[in-house]
């Protein structure tokens, strides 16, 4: 049948199939709708599928990077299957299809979801990639040991990433236990309020000298201002706004090398169609400042 008379294939930017093709792409897109270890207001399992629907609505040229960061080629895989086990196991099949993708040449970028699959591609990459640090956006600590009975809860994933022995910077915390606060003074972690960020006066070269050569971005959407993003389970006053993040990602990706990233936590059905829109658009730019478009001028 003509194909012209049908939408094409759901994928991340209804990219024309051409750049779509596993084959072809240098980056992949792996939705994981998995929540199991939700301790707030539910709902991110939603998520990626979510992202993925904004992200059609979206014009193919950032305006920001001046290119089409399409160009480089990304490929929407099918959703993964959650386990409902034992959320170890969850973390375990993470690390098993990204460090595949990952050793296919893929940049992958993870769109969950809950923020303890981050644990999962982190330990993928690491075993893959020198020189590797982390840079967590979020409103949270996530230090705990552990909680609710696992240590692979959502609110202890930099404590796992910490004790894999994984370089970490935060920027956004704004909300912590003062078992957490203590253990970032005791071990003088590189966490920035957002008082501290906000201090360095738009000069993230503190930040930086913290990340070493290859960059893995987390962010759990939290981060942001509520005012911008309403849609997370665990939603914290006074975030960054838009500006401020894309403005820190872009500073990353000049000194830095982006090797992958998540986007975690939203929960649409919590807050406008604009809070996905907000995730797709994120995750497209860091896909722009991850891998240059070859037709930028």
């Amino acid at each position: 049948m003509a194909q012209e008379r049908f939408f094409p294939p759901i994928n991340f930017a209804a990219i024309p199939e051409e750049y779509a093709r596993f084959e072809r792409a240098h980056v992949v897109i792996l939705p994981v709708p998995y929540g199991s270890t939700v301790s707030g207001r539910a709902g991110c399992r939603e998520g990626a599928r979510a992202i993925i629907e904004a992200s059609e609505e979206m014009e193919l040229y950032d305006f920001d990077l001046e290119c089409e960061p399409y160009r480089v080629g990304i490929h929407t895989l099918p959703e993964v299957m959650p386990h409902t086990g034992d959320p170890q196991a969850m973390v375990e099949r993470m690390a098993e299809i990204v460090g595949e993708l990952v050793d296919g040449g893929k940049l992958v970028a993870t769109l969950g979801g809950e923020h303890t699959l981050a644990v999962g591609a982190v330990r993928a990459y690491r075993q893959r990639v020198d020189s590797l640090s982390v840079l967590a956006l979020d409103a949270h600590a996530d230090l705990r040991q552990e909680y609710l009975g696992t240590p692979y809860n959502h609110a202890c994933v930099l404590r796992r990433l910490l004790d894999d022995g994984c370089p970490l910077v935060q920027v956004g915390l704004r909300s912590a236990t003062r078992e957490e606060h203590d253990l970032i003074r005791q071990r003088k972690l590189p966490f920035f309020s957002i008082q501290a960020y906000r201090a360095l006066a738009g000069d993230p070269r503190e930040v930086l000298s913290r990340l070493s050569e290859n960059v893995y971005v987390t962010i759990d959407l939290d981060v942001f201002d509520p005012s911008q993003m309403a849609a997370v389970g665990t939603p914290e006053p006074g975030g960054l706004l838009w500006d401020e993040v894309v403005g820190l990602l872009a500073a990353v990706a000049r000194e830095k090398r982006i090797v992958g990233f998540d986007v975690t936590e939203l929960a649409p059905r919590l807050g406008p169609f604009a809070n996905a829109q907000l995730a797709a658009r994120l995750a497209y730019r860091l896909i722009g400042l991850a891998v240059a478009d070859p037709e930028r001028p």
